[in-house]
C-alpha cells in the first residue's frame, strides 16, 4: 500500500498557465516528489531558512512537510522550465557552455528542473544516455525529460546541498541560479513562494508582523 500523499496548492505560475491552457503541475508530481524525500529532509535537519516560506516547518506532521516540499519543488519548476516537463536549453555564456561529460556534447539543461546527464553520476540520478541518445531530442521518452526521474533526481541535488553539504535553501552556490540570491531567477521564485501549504501559515506570520496601522 502506498503512503498517503497530500496535494501542494498551486503556485501563481501554475494557476496562470491554468487559465491560459498551458502546461501545469500534474498533481501525480507530488508523490513523486513526496515519496523520493530522505527521512532527514522532514526532520530539525533543514536549515532554519526554511522558515522563509514556511514559518512553522518544524511543528508540522511529516505530511504536511511532504506537501511542502512538494509545492517548493512545484515553484523551482515553474521558474525553471514553466512547469514544461519537455524544456531543454542550450546555453550559449562562456561560463556554462560546456561540454556535458557524459554525453561528449555541449551541455543542456533538461526537463522539469533543468538537470542534465552529468547528474546522472554525481547524485545517481536514473537518466540512461545510451538509450536517449537514440530518441528524437525532444522525445518525452527520454530519460532525462520524464518528470519521475527528473524530480527524484532534483530532490538527491537539494538534499546534498542542505544535509551534506550544509548550506541554506537560499546559496550562492547552489545547483540552481533559482536559488542563488540576488539574481533574477531567484526574484521569480520568490514570487511564486506566496501560496505554500496553508500549515506552513506563511500568511498568518507576515499578518503579525505587520505594524498596526492604529
Amino acid at each position: 500500500m502506498k503512503p498517503p500523499v497530500k496535494p501542494a496548492p498551486p503556485t501563481p505560475i501554475d494557476v496562470k498557465k491554468s487559465e491560459l491552457g498551458q502546461s501545469t503541475w500534474d498533481p501525480a508530481w507530488d508523490r513523486y516528489v513526496e515519496e523520493a524525500l530522505p527521512p532527514a529532509m522532514l526532520s530539525n535537519a533543514v536549515p532554519r531558512d526554511v522558515r522563509q516560506f514556511c514559518p512553522r516547518f518544524y511543528q508540522m506532521s511529516e505530511l504536511d512537510k511532504k506537501a511542502f516540499w512538494a509545492y517548493f519543488f512545484q515553484a523551482v519548476a515553474g521558474t525553471e522550465a514553466g512547469l514544461n516537463p519537455d524544456t531543454r536549453v542550450r546555453h550559449t555564456e562562456a561560463a556554462v557552455a560546456v561540454k556535458d561529460g557524459v554525453t561528449g556534447r555541449a551541455v543542456r539543461s533538461e526537463g522539469l528542473l533543468q538537470l542534465t546527464y552529468e547528474d546522472a553520476d554525481r547524485y545517481s540520478c536514473d537518466f540512461d544516455w545510451p538509450r536517449d541518445k537514440t530518441l528524437p531530442p525532444n522525445d518525452p521518452a527520454k530519460t532525462i525529460l520524464q518528470p519521475k526521474n527528473n524530480l527524484e533526481c532534483g530532490v538527491k541535488i537539494l538534499a546534498h546541498q542542505i544535509l551534506d553539504q550544509h548550506k541554506g535553501l537560499i546559496s550562492q552556490s547552489s545547483y540552481w541560479s533559482t536559488l542563488q540570491p540576488g539574481t533574477v531567477p531567484y526574484h521569480t521564485f520568490v514570487k511564486q513562494m506566496v501560496n505554500p501549504p496553508a500549515a506552513c501559515e506563511l500568511h498568518v506570520h507576515r499578518a503579525e508582523a505587520r505594524p498596526s496601522s492604529r
